[in-house]
This record gives structure tokens, sequence and C-alpha cells, in this order.
């Protein structure tokens, strides 16, 4: 009998698996309803704009214009800024330089932050590190100047600054890492979601900030693709060009590109 039983289970087993599990019809028009919304939100996207460039890099790999979803960041040095112009032309995202150190703000902030919402694009703050004060005062600066409601994370500006007339200091990689811990833990704490880390060829390198976990990096390469430059290295936006001409934008500016379709910018923007 005990033969009997077992085999019996095997065959019911057996046969099991040769049928599908019946979908749950409410699951199932879940799915189909937020698959429709984001591709609506999707289709709104200017994809794969073609902006010049003042100094244009010759690319071996992957182009940046074969990424179909595009923005800029931008700062003080932007004076003129026609953000429905820019939207239009496919600037589907802006992040603004907000703070540096635990004493200076970007006088134009407040300025690009209302213009980039009166035209419809996702902005973000960031903020510029400098490794002469602790991680908690820099947070604190940094949130006592920009509000939430930001439709983007925010993110974490880590390099080298060797032309600071203040602050030239190149701590330990451990130092630079758990001071990017603290910073986006209490950023993540305020805001509700966890900074995004931006970086250098030579920063990523000298310190291991791309160990980071639970981190996701936007990279800076104006000369190669960052498969090429950050070898294995995980990105979410990569930062192709410092002298791009984007219309609606007065003079040169960054330009980046978002790594993934449109539909997962949609998704990603959102936090989903």
């Amino acid at each position: 009998m005990r033969v009997f039983k077992t085999g019996l289970l095997a065959l019911l087993l057996v046969a099991g698996c040769g049928r599908s599990v019946p979908e749950d019809p409410a699951a199932a028009q879940a799915a189909a309803v937020e698959a429709a919304r984001v591709q609506s939100l999707a289709s709104q996207v200017v994809t794969y704009p073609k902006y010049g460039d003042a100094d244009p890099h010759e690319w071996d790999r992957r182009p940046p214009e074969s990424y179909p979803v595009h923005g800029i960041d931008v700062s003080r040095w932007q004076t003129s800024i026609n953000w429905q112009e820019a939207r239009r032309s496919g600037v589907s995202f802006a992040f603004l330089k907000a703070t540096e150190g635990g004493d200076l703000a970007d006088p134009l902030f407040d300025t690009h932050r209302a213009g980039a919402a009166s035209a419809g694009i996702p902005w973000g703050g960031y903020h510029y590190y400098y490794f002469c004060r602790p991680a908690e005062e820099q947070a604190a600066w940094f949130i006592k100047n920009v509000p939430r409601g930001a439709p983007l994370p925010h993110v974490l500006d880590m390099e080298w600054t060797p032309q600071s007339r203040t602050c030239r200091l190149r701590p330990s990689g451990s130092k630079v890492r758990s001071e990017a811990r603290k910073f986006l833990s209490i950023l993540e704490a305020h805001y509700g979601r966890r900074p995004i880390v931006y970086t250098t060829v030579d920063f990523f390198q000298d310190t291991g900030i791309g160990s980071l976990g639970g981190t996701e990096f936007w990279l800076r390469s104006v000369a190669g693709h960052p498969q090429k430059v950050y070898p294995g290295a995980r990105w979410t936006f990569w930062q192709y060009t410092g002298t791009g001409l984007v219309p609606g934008i007065a003079g040169k500016v960054d330009i980046n590109v978002f790594r993934g379709s449109p539909e997962a910018w949609v998704r990603w923007r959102e936090g989903r």
C-alpha cells in the first residue's frame, strides 16, 4: 500500500504540472490597467532627442543618443532657461544644484525648481559634498534648503575638490563610504527615498564608492561608455557631456541619459 500511495502521489503531481494555475481575474485586470497607465505616460515622453555639443566625442561603443530618455543637470551657471522649450526638445528630467558643504546654497535653486515644476519636468536636488565638514552637518544643511515633495530622488555629489580654496582633503575610501552612508541615511529618513550618488571616474576608482549597497549611481563619463570606463559598475544615469547644447538653455549644459526604456523611466520616477 505504501508503494501504491507513493506512486499515486507521483502521478498526481506529474498530472498537475501539465495544468496552469488559474489566474486571478481581479489581479489580471489590475495588471492590465497598470500596464495601460504606464504605457500612456511613457507615450508622453519625448524620446531620442538630438542635441548639439560644443565639444562632441566619437563614441566607440553604444552612443548616448541610442538611449531614449535624456535630461539635464543645472546650477547657477545656467542663468537663462526656457523650461517649456527644454521639455519640448526632450528634457525628461532635471537635477538641480541645491547646496554644497555646510553653508553654501545655490542662488538659482529655487528659480530652477519653480521653472522645472511649471514645465512638468521632474526634478531632484543635488548636494556637492565637502570633506571638511561631517556628513550630519551637510545633510542638515541640505534639508534646511530643499523642501519635501521633489518628484525624483535627491543626489549626493561626491568627487575630489582639488580646486577648492577651502577644502582639499582626500579621506580614505573607508572614511568616504562611511560619510556617504550617513548622509544617504539621513536624507532617506527625511524625504522617504534613498538619494542617488553622483561621482567621477577617479573618485570611483580611488574610494570604492561603488561598493555601497542599496544605492543607485549616476556616473560621469564624457569620453567613453560607462561599460568601458567603469567596468562592471551598475548605473542608473550617465552624464555623457558637460558641453551640451539644448534648446531653451543659453550656453552649454550637462546632459544625461536614463539607462532604461520610457516605460522603465515612468516606473522608476514613481519609485515603483
